[in-house]
């Protein structure tokens, strides 16, 4: 396990994402001692695991997770998911085992597919891209891993300010934080997926499978559902009991991180401290990956989105200077390449709704990094701005990956 700090960066000068001379002072307080729950900033899952209270806590290698697993699914069976959800069930896994899916929805799609790809390379299998008998008899010690788990949603969470995100730059810059717009959208991105695919496994604000009578809350929540919701209308509610993608490898591990508003982003997203270092990350703009390699061991593969026709993704070798954890923001319509009459330049304040995500990982290459994004369903179909952009929790678990050791690598 790497302890997570804050690289010493100086400056940035990202031209073509549109960060350029922000250091991030932001939230650099140090993280109080585990018998102090409070100081965290949300109630803990408990004194050796700091995520926060929907944590899996099953975050043990594939050899050890038998009894977690075990218990997982008991309390998972209280109230049985109706469904199967085989394709959702592989998606956790490979996202347990470093094969991120990208969003889970419980569809094949192209993260997917990349994600089945690594794991099968990493396994020495035939690489398909596809759930065949080989990688399900693969991916077989985790079967008592269910697809969807059962959480309830921290009372905290009701008293969380939530804000209605402004198109217009200029009204963005005069907000103190890029945050979340809705408890909905909170919600997605703690279990990596997405508003709707939530609606679904909770139709009429129930966990699917449950009966008898929705609570006050859930049948408000219902009642607007019928209504028709919208951002300012969540579906969703604090208290609630929902059932969510099982995802896991949660856990963050005391002591693990000195700046503690990186500590509650990576509580947000579901992303623990136990991340295996990497000497080596490979980016192919042609398959829309980023591979991570110990020694020549493939040990993790997320889908990303690299480069324009206008801002095209630097290929050769280069460096990591260093990490800014829920940096701010630089834009400048010049540098971004738009036709904007005004030519007014913004610093936008960090969140998870900042247009460079919750981690900015500085490179060599002048003007380019690797960042997380506010919008995790366009990764590897929307083109970035020269940048190589992953979901925001892929991009938390692969900073707690690298180190200015690391070597990258962009090809074709």
């Amino acid at each position: 396990m790497r302890t997570i700090i804050l690289a010493a960066v100086s400056s940035f000068a990202l031209t073509a994402c549109g960060m350029q001379g922000q250091d991030n002072d932001q939230g650099n307080e140090t993280v109080a001692s585990a018998d102090n729950r409070t100081d965290y900033g949300y109630e803990t899952y408990g004194d050796d695991n700091l995520a926060d209270t929907m944590a899996s806590n099953d975050d043990r290698h594939l050899n050890e997770i038998d009894q977690d697993a075990a218990g997982e699914k008991a309390q998972a069976s209280e109230t049985p998911d109706p469904e199967e959800r085989p394709i959702m069930q592989a998606q956790v896994v490979l996202d347990r085992v470093g094969f991120a899916p990208g969003v889970i929805d419980g569809k094949m799609g192209m993260s997917t597919e990349n994600a089945l790809r690594g794991f099968q390379e990493a396994n020495d299998l035939d690489i398909t891209g596809k759930l065949d008998e080989a990688t399900k008899n693969a991916l077989s010690d985790w079967e008592r891993i269910p697809a969807t788990r059962l959480v309830t949603i921290p009372a905290s969470w009701g008293d969380a300010t939530y804000t209605d995100m402004p198109e217009d730059v200029a009204e963005k810059a005069k907000l103190q934080r890029l945050g979340y717009k809705s408890l909905d959208e909170r919600l997605a991105e703690r279990f990596h997926t997405t508003v709707d695919v939530l609606r679904t496994l909770n139709p009429d604000g129930r966990p699917a499978g449950a009966s008898g009578s929705a609570s006050t809350d859930e049948a408000e929540t219902a009642e607007t559902t019928a209504s028709g919701t919208s951002e300012n209308q969540p579906y969703f509610a604090a208290g609630q009991q929902v059932r969510v993608p099982n995802i896991g490898g949660d856990r963050i591990a005391p002591g693990s991180v000195e700046d503690g508003d990186w500590q509650r982003t990576l509580a947000s997203l579901g992303v623990g401290t136990e991340q295996p270092e990497v000497d080596r990350i490979v980016v192919s703009k042609a398959g829309k990956t980023l591979k991570a390699y110990r020694a020549d061991k493939l040990v993790a593969l997320f889908t990303v989105s690299s480069g324009s026709s206008e801002f095209p993704l630097p290929l050769g070798e280069w460096d990591i200077l260093g990490e800014a954890y829920n940096p701010p923001y630089s834009y400048d319509p010049a540098v971004l390449g738009k036709d904007d009459p005004d030519g007014e330049e913004y610093t936008l304040p960090p969140g998870p709704n900042s247009p460079v995500g919750v981690v900015w990982i500085d490179l060599s290459k002048e003007h380019y990094g690797i960042h997380g994004t506010p919008d995790p369903e366009t990764i590897g179909r929307a083109q970035s701005s020269g940048c190589v952009r992953l979901t925001n929790w892929d991009a938390a678990r692969l900073a707690g990956m690298v180190s200015q050791s690391t070597q990258v690598i962009f090809e074709a």
